[in-house]
């Protein structure tokens, strides 16, 4: 179970700091983050 659940952290941290990586410097901005930030806030998804 924790290994699947572990798993399914990791894919969450993925898909965030993707999605995050795809947007533009200004439509990061209008959501208030740097690009600095991205990983924080994925690991804060999770």
């Amino acid at each position: 179970m924790n290994l699947i659940r572990n798993f399914r952290n990791w894919r969450a941290y993925r898909d965030t700091v993707n999605e995050l990586g795809r947007l533009s410097n200004r439509e990061l901005a209008d959501l208030g983050i740097n690009r600095g930030e991205i990983a924080a806030i994925a690991r804060r998804s999770v």
